[in-house]
Parts: C-alpha cells; sequence; structure tokens
C-alpha cells in the first residue's frame, strides 16, 4: 500500500461547514420529492415513527463513521478505512462497489431524472440528442470545476446546496399552517412486515453521506471536522425529512395516493397554486444536479486511492501540476457518467445500487470495531462513539436485517458482481506477480 505521506500532494481545503453540506448535498436527491407519499400510503400517520427508527439507524452507521474517520485520514472515504482494517482486497471490492455499483449508476439515474424533470415544463428535453448535449455540458462544468481544485467543488456544492434547500424548507415554514390536525391520527398500527420494507425504501433516503468522506485526504484537522460534519450535516438530514413527512401527511392525509408520484409539489400547489407544482419540478432538477456535483466532488478520490495502491491504472493517480486535484480520475468518472446517461444502461445495472451500500456500510462498520481493538498510540485525539459496542453492533444488526429483505435478485446480481471483481482482482495480482519474477 502506498505511504500515508503521499497525503501531502492534496490540499486540505474542506471545513465543517463544507463536509456538512456535503454531505445534506448528496443525501436530499430526488428521492425526497416522492418519498413522503411513498412512506405515507403504506403506513399513514405512522410514517413519522418509520422516519425516527431508520435515523436511529442510520445515526448509528454514521457514528461508526464518525470514529473511524478520525483513525483513517486518507483519501478514499470507506475504501480507506477497508484497506487499512482488511487489507487490499477488501478494499479493491468496496472501491468497485462503491465508485460503479453505487455512485456512476446513481449519478446516471439523476441526470435522466433533471432532464425528465424539465421536460415537463421544456418539451425540448425529451430529445435524445438535446439530452445528451444537455449531459455533456453540464458534466463537463463539473469536472472543471472539480479539477481546478476541491475548494472551488466545495463552495460550488455549498451554493447548490442553499438554492435546493431553500423550497424544502419553505414548504417547512408555510405548509405548517395548513396542516389539518385529523391527519396526523392513526387508527391502526401497520404490520411488522409493511412497516420493515416501507424502513428498507426509506433507508435509502438516507444513504449517500459516506460519498462525502471521499475527500478524507482534503479535509482540514479531520479529526475534528469528520465527526462534527457527519453529526451536524446527518442531523440536519434526519431533522428536514422528519418535518417534510409531517407536512405532507398533514396537508394530504388520504389524498397522498392520488399524487404519490410527486406529493411535495402537490403541497405546493395548495400553498401557492400551479406555480407551485412548477417551482418544484425545478427543485427537484436543481436537487438531482446537485447530488451529482457532489459525486464528482467526491468518488474521483476513491479511484485515485486505489491507483495509488496500485488497484487501478497509475495514471488515475496523477496529481494535476497546477490545481493540485486527481485530475485524470475527475475525467474518468465524468466521462462514465456520461455514457451511462445517454445509453439508459445503468436502469438494467441499479439493481446493485441497494446491496452495493448496505454491505459498504457492513465492511466500514465491521473495520471500525476492529481497529478500536487494535492498541495504537496515536487514538488520544480520535472520536469515540459512547457505549462500547453497543452502537456499532446495533448498526450491524441493522444492515444484516436489511440485507436478508433484499430481492434474490438484488442478491443474485451483487453475488455475480463480486465474483468478476474477485476474479479481476486475483488476475491482477497474478499478472504483477509473474512481472516481478520476470
Amino acid at each position: 500500500m502506498a505511504s500515508t505521506n503521499n497525503e501531502k500532494e492534496l490540499k486540505r481545503v474542506v471545513g465543517v461547514t463544507g463536509l456538512s453540506l456535503n454531505i445534506i448535498n448528496i443525501t436530499v436527491g430526488a428521492g425526497i420529492f416522492a418519498l413522503p407519499a411513498i412512506v405515507g400510503v403504506e403506513l399513514g400517520a405512522f410514517s413519522v415513527f418509520a422516519y425516527v427508527f431508520c435515523g436511529i439507524m442510520m445515526a448509528c452507521i454514521m457514528l461508526c463513521y464518525a470514529e473511524i474517520g478520525t483513525r483513517v485520514t486518507k483519501t478514499g472515504g470507506s475504501y480507506a478505512y477497508v484497506v487499512s482494517a482488511f487489507g487490499d482486497f477488501a478494499g479493491f471490492i468496496v472501491n468497485w462497489l462503491a465508485v460503479f455499483g453505487w455512485s456512476i449508476l446513481g449519478s446516471a439515474a439523476l441526470m435522466n431524472i433533471i432532464a425528465d424533470s424539465l421536460a415537463v415544463i421544456f418539451p425540448i428535453f425529451s430529445n435524445s440528442w438535446i439530452r445528451g448535449l444537455f449531459f455533456f455540458i453540464l458534466l463537463a462544468f463539473l469536472a472543471v470545476t472539480n479539477i481546478r481544485g476541491a475548494k472551488q467543488g466545495v463552495a460550488f456544492i455549498k451554493w447548490i446546496t442553499i438554492i435546493k434547500l431553500l423550497p424544502l424548507i419553505g414548504i417547512v415554514i408555510f405548509g405548517l399552517s395548513h396542516i389539518n390536525g385529523n391527519n396526523l391520527y392513526w387508527e391502526h398500527l401497520p404490520s411488522l412486515n409493511t412497516f420493515g420494507n416501507t424502513t428498507l425504501v426509506l433507508f435509502f433516503a438516507f444513504a449517500g453521506f459516506e460519498t462525502a468522506l471521499g475527500v478524507s485526504g482534503e479535509i482540514k484537522n479531520p479529526k475534528r471536522t469528520i465527526p462534527l460534519g457527519i453529526l451536524l450535516g446527518g442531523g440536519v438530514v434526519i431533522i428536514l425529512y422528519l418535518l417534510l413527512q409531517t407536512v405532507t401527511q398533514g396537508v394530504l392525509g388520504s389524498q397522498m395516493e392520488l399524487v404519490k408520484d410527486a406529493p411535495l409539489a402537490a403541497v405546493a400547489e395548495r400553498i401557492i397554486g400551479s406555480f407551485g407544482g412548477s417551482l418544484l419540478l425545478i427543485a427537484a432538477a436543481i436537487s438531482c444536479f446537485g447530488a451529482v456535483s457532489t459525486d464528482i466532488l467526491n468518488t474521483p478520490r476513491v479511484l485515485f486511492a486505489g491507483a495509488k495502491d496500485g488497484l487501478f491504472p497509475k495514471f488515475l493517480a496523477e496529481i494535476h501540476p497546477k490545481f493540485a486535484t486527481p485530475n485524470w480520475s475527475i475525467i474518468c468518472f465524468s466521462v462514465l457518467i456520461f455514457l451511462f446517461s445517454i445509453s439508459g444502461g445503468f436502469q438494467q445495472l441499479a439493481i446493485l445500487a441497494s446491496a452495493a451500500i448496505l454491505l459498504i456500510y457492513l465492511l466500514v462498520v465491521l473495520a471500525t470495531i476492529k481497529l478500536r481493538m487494535k492498541k495504537r498510540d496515536d487514538t488520544e485525539n480520535t472520536f469515540k462513539v459512547p457505549g462500547g459496542l453497543v452502537i456499532p453492533v446495533i448498526a450491524v444488526v441493522s444492515i444484516v436485517w436489511l440485507l436478508t429483505s433484499l430481492s434474490k435478485w438484488e442478491i443474485l446480481s451483487t453475488v455475480i458482481f463480486i465474483a468478476v471483481i474477485s476474479a479481476t482482482y486475483l488476475f491482477m495480482k497474478w499478472m504483477q506477480n509473474r512481472k516481478s519474477k520476470a
């Protein structure tokens, strides 16, 4: 593995505000614009408790990330954490799951949601050539911005996060006066099976925060910034989701099923008329664009870290001589998003995403437990999750429970994917050993 001294090539420019807004931006994506109806139709007024339950599960995982993020401060986020605990093979699998199974396919999906949302207002975005040109311009802009520096990338994310949050906060503030108290009462409890399946869907609305730690090698004072950034960013997301669900349920009630594709737009129409629906469509597009911008800031650093450790082509580990950023990793990552965006191939492969993120979380939590048990001299100033192993164990149990809820096709596709990348890893090692003996 590469020495941590190489991290001096990257500039530590990301502070608490930048990291927390990074987390909010990547987590609050397109899903929240439909999520209140998905949960509300199944659980009714009891849906708020599903958010609380899911928030507790995610908080346990976030706390584990906060701890391990102060122990391992190299670039790569989840990849760097897993490599430090379990070695290159486990890291190679996590790298592929994070970059391909989660980020590239997820960003390709978001790019198409942006075009679909705008096509409702501007039909020209239904044209495949216009969509392709539109994708190219957006991705090229984000690539250039992030090549110029992590500081520039984070600055853009700060503004896009504020812009995307304004309409959501507006719905909460102005929607409170439109709540009908009767819509917040439930007549009976949902079945355990219904509650479990809905929680699985809801869990993925909280997923993605770990992507923001891809720039871990560029975070200022990581032993302070990482736990504060995770707790602040994660806390804002949980509170925002709870308030949006409460307002949407309180305003729409039983009518939620009639507007299940765009419940927040329906609430906006109740507040400010038909203009509200169009405003929310634009807000959804901006929200998706913001999530993609965070992906292009963070995930190329995971490719970069893997390349430095010899797991990917060497050119991906190159640093721009002027801007001190992993320029080739950023370019290659952006190109892959573009290709999947215009091909639509991600739709068949996106089934990997659910299992991919759960496996990444599981390995990182297990890595947290393992590294905590190692006696080290530099743990004095690290953040440590209180309560011993209680919170990590709750996180492991939660993740395993969610894994058992996946469909057989999700499980099968993930097993095949891991088998292929494992064979790739073994072949690469065999080739390296052959060259060293030659």
